[in-house]
């Protein structure tokens, strides 16, 4: 029998993509370098395609190193793709950018709203300091919180949702069939959870259930089902108190 939200008292989610509108705060952080080349031809999708690209690439191949330097080497390797001039400090400027990427408009209402039925925790692919000032967009407390510096990898390595499920165990009673992983990345999220045996929302802020764009985020082969679809988090909020 199909699972209703209201049956799981535990929600896991992505941040950056679901909760925080990192593209946008990609392509702000990214003007200093573009101007500065007086290049018109770079586009928010082509840059944000180069930008999934590289990250994906500087995180399988840099496990340890924390976000913010990922960053910085992301933003050498745009300035490299796409024939622009970047020194040392461009790049750690680039680096520093997340805690201004804004939150979604909908965000801190739809997680107050969750809190109330649910644990909240985050998985992120990010580093602590990162998620910490992130986290004063969101407007709740979650009760765990697991990012990539905790893990040493980056999600869609298979360690990151063994990681938390491991700690949701313990410190929480939570079991995997506790859990509903609520996330916009196919990519980093919902091929990963799936292999982790959870069940799955599938915040499709991007469209791409109705032929919509892949935008910062990888692309998969193939698009794994999921549980429960969503345009957005507020939708999602909706459907559980219309549950009751």
């Amino acid at each position: 029998m199909a699972k209703r939200l209201s049956d799981f008292p535990a929600l896991t989610f992505d941040c950056y993509g679901t909760l925080i509108d990192w593209e946008s705060g990609i392509w702000d952080a990214l003007q200093p370098l573009i101007q500065a080349s007086g290049r018109d031809d770079i586009t928010r999708a082509t840059a944000l395609e180069a930008f999934a690209e590289i990250e994906s690439a500087q995180q399988a191949a840099t496990p340890d190193m924390i976000y913010p330097e990922i960053l910085a080497r992301v933003h050498a390797g745009l300035a490299e793709r796409f024939g622009l001039e970047t020194d040392a400090e461009m790049d750690r400027a680039f680096g520093g950018s997340l805690p201004h990427w804004p939150a979604f408009p909908d965000t801190a209402d739809a997680l107050r709203s969750l809190k109330k039925r649910y644990k909240l925790v985050i998985l992120s692919n990010v580093n602590r300091d990162g998620f910490a000032a992130s986290n004063r967009k969101l407007g709740v407390a979650f009760d765990a919180v697991y990012t990539a510096e905790d893990v040493r990898s980056y999600k869609p390595d298979p360690r990151n949702f063994p990681y938390m499920l491991e700690r949701l165990a313990g410190e929480h009673g939570l079991s995997p069939g506790d859990i509903l992983h609520t996330a916009q990345s196919l990519f980093h999220d919902h091929v990963p959870a799936k292999a982790a045996g959870l069940a799955r929302a599938w915040i499709d802020r991007q469209g791409l259930s109705g032929g919509g764009h892949w935008g910062a985020t990888a692309q998969v082969a193939e698009r794994p089902e999921v549980d429960f679809l969503f345009p957005t988090m507020a939708a999602m909020a909706e459907a559980v108190i219309a549950e009751g």
